[in-house]
Order: structure tokens, then C-alpha cells, then sequence
């Protein structure tokens, strides 16, 4: 036998306490008596009030208390081995680590909120394996496709914009390292959710787009920023703003979102480009779009289920609990006899 809920198990440390209690209440009622009068005598005139069934009564309430601990304990026996199949879609998130991403014309940055992003889709997944691709001017895989979700959110805490030393953004070469991120052979329910501010991207975007569709990939672009653009800020080490990029000239360089080409590569695989917002819809309506697609095989394992059997003590408690109340802790009333009447002159 094995419980499924064994930290209920603490509980049965008060069944000594509430026995106390009950021991505590007799003895304050005893004395209560003797205060009121001789006690032999004022016994004789509550000779209805029976104290052996009030101690059975406390007995039953106590038992029925063991038995309801022992149900939310939920005890269990007779195992089976079972087979538990998970389905769901594979989904590589290709996020952009390039310096361009520390500008601020999206609060508190546009990194933050490419991270706040993945962070809310990885919420809304079910069953779906997720990796993670980080890119700057060179790209990788973060974290490779995993079901564990917890671990993909404290790769996806680490993604900083000196991961990678090499600058640029090679948006072409993180599809492609996203690409090999999927496993050989599944040609179906392949997803790449790429996140970047789309500006001054290297290689050909869109030859890489179109041989991941050839793969059967389907890519969602998100982009992070806005078209007017913002002034990179380079901060020192505390955090603090020293100055902003300049270019070759000596000029303070401006990031602009890059649209167009986040557009291209969406349409070239069948998929849908979305400007970022705080408040995250697009994130739902990619996961919809995951959501309905079909779903693939992804892990297959025996299970070892065990069977429930917390209804037995708890029917137990539920008996114990009527018979309580159903129990008087009175006798039947008689006469008073003639003894008592003298022994009370």
C-alpha cells in the first residue's frame, strides 16, 4: 500500500491533541460538578446524564477523524502498468541577442520584451517541446527541444546581448540553426517563432525561409520595436547610460524595427508576422494557430497507475460520524425514588 498524499500524514500528530482536549473538557465539567455541590449527590439528581456514553461518543468523533485524515491521504494498492502517449508540436524560438535589442523605444527594452514574450507562450504551451536559438551575428541553440518547461524558462533568463561577441544579425543563419534544431525524419507540426527587430539583417533571409518551408517549417515572425526607431543606449557596468552607438561618422545611430523582410519570411512558409505589443495577444493567437495543427507523437512511456481506495476509510469516517449522532449521552428518565429525596434532606 502507498499513499498518493503522504504530507497529509502530519495530520494524524493532532489526533493525541484533540484526544487531550476531550480528556480536558471531562475533567473541567468534573469540577464544575463539585463546585455546584456534594458530588455524589449531584450525580444522583443527573442520573440521565451518562457519562460512559459521552466518552464513546468523544471516541467515535476522534476515530472518524483518523479515518478522514487516512482518505485525504489517499491510499492506494493494486498497480497496473499503463501506456501514456504525449502528443503535441515542436517549437524552436529563435530569439535576437544583438545590441540593437537593448533599445528602449519599447519599455523597459526590446529584449525584455522579446523574453517577456517567449516567457508567456511557453505558459500557453500543452505538450509541446520548445528549444530556444540565440542570435546575434552568429547563432545557436540555447536549449534544445525539451518538455520541460521550467528549463527552457531559465535558458531563456540567461539570453543576454554579450552571449554572443560577434554583432550583426544573422537572421538567415538562425533559421537554419533552428532548422537542425528539429529531429531527422518528421516533415510535420514543425514551428519557428522568430523574435527580432529585423534591422540590417545578413545572408538571404529568404532563401532560408523558403528552404525551411521546403522542410516543412512554419515560422511566425514577431517584431520587437517600432518603425521610428530609438538611440541604443551603452551602459557601463553598474548599469548606468554612458553614451549611445555611433556609427562610423561619429553619428548617434538610430534602430529601427525592420518589418518588410519579417513579412517575407512569414509568408514564405505559411505563417503570419506580428508587431509586439505589452500586452502579448499575438503570442495567443500564435499559440491557436499551433494549437490547431496536427499533432505529432512525442514521447512514449509505461506508467504505473495504482488504485484508489480512499473511499473505504472515508465510508469508515462517515459510519463512525452517524453512529455518533446517533447515540445519546442521556439514559432513559425515571422517577426520582424515595432514597434520593432523603439523601437530599
Amino acid at each position: 500500500m502507498r499513499f498518493a498524499a503522504p504530507g497529509y500524514l502530519w495530520m494524524l500528530l493532532a489526533l493525541p491533541l484533540m484526544a487531550m482536549l476531550f480528556v480536558l473538557a471531562f475533567r473541567r465539567r468534573r469540577r464544575a460538578l463539585e463546585i455546584f455541590g456534594d458530588l455524589r449527590l449531584v450525580r444522583r439528581l443527573a442520573a440521565t446524564s451518562s457519562t460512559e456514553r459521552r466518552v464513546v461518543k468523544a471516541a467515535l468523533i476522534v476515530a472518524a477523524a483518523l479515518f478522514l485524515m487516512l482518505a485525504l491521504a489517499r491510499p492506494q494498492w493494486g498497480a497496473r502498468l499503463e501506456t501514456v502517449t504525449r502528443k503535441g508540436v515542436d517549437v524552436v524560438v529563435a530569439v535576437d541577442t544583438s545590441l540593437s535589442m537593448m533599445a528602449e523605444d519599447v519599455k523597459p527594452n526590446r529584449l525584455a520584451q522579446a523574453r517577456a514574450a517567449v516567457s508567456s507562450l511557453i505558459e500557453e504551451l500543452q505538450g509541446d517541446r520548445i528549444g530556444l536559438v540565440a542570435f546575434s551575428g552568429r547563432a545557436y541553440v540555447a536549449c534544445p527541444l525539451t518538455l520541460d518547461y521550467a528549463a527552457a524558462s531559465l535558458f531563456l533568463d540567461v539570453l543576454e546581448p554579450d552571449l554572443i561577441p560577434v554583432p550583426g544579425t544573422a537572421i538567415a543563419e538562425a533559421i537554419r540553426v533552428a532548422d537542425r534544431a528539429f529531429p531527422e525524419g518528421e516533415r510535420r507540426n514543425r514551428v519557428i517563432v522568430l523574435l527580432t527587430d529585423g534591422e540590417d539583417h545578413e545572408g538571404d533571409v529568404e532563401g532560408a525561409a523558403r528552404a525551411a518551408a521546403e522542410d516543412g517549417i512554419t515560422i511566425y515572425t514577431l517584431g520587437i520595436g517600432t518603425p521610428e526607431g530609438e538611440p541604443i543606449p551603452m551602459r557601463n557596468a553598474r548599469g548606468a547610460v554612458v553614451g549611445y552607438k555611433e556609427d562610423t561618422k561619429r553619428r548617434k545611430v538610430t534602430s529601427r524595427l525592420g518589418e518588410g523582410s519579417q513579412q517575407a519570411i512569414a509568408a514564405a512558409t505559411g505563417g503570419r508576422y506580428y508587431r509586439s505589443t505589452p500586452e502579448g495577444g499575438e503570442l495567443k493567437r500564435i499559440y491557436e494557430a499551433i494549437a490547431g495543427m496536427d499533432q505529432a507523437t512525442l514521447a512514449t512511456r509505461m506508467h504505473t497507475a495504482y488504485e484508489e481506495h480512499y473511499m473505504l476509510p472515508l465510508g469508515i469516517a462517515i459510519l463512525l460520524l452517524a453512529i455518533e449522532a446517533a447515540i445519546s449521552d442521556r439514559k432513559r428518565s425515571e422517577p426520582w425514588s424515595s432514597s434520593v429525596v432523603e439523601s437530599a434532606a
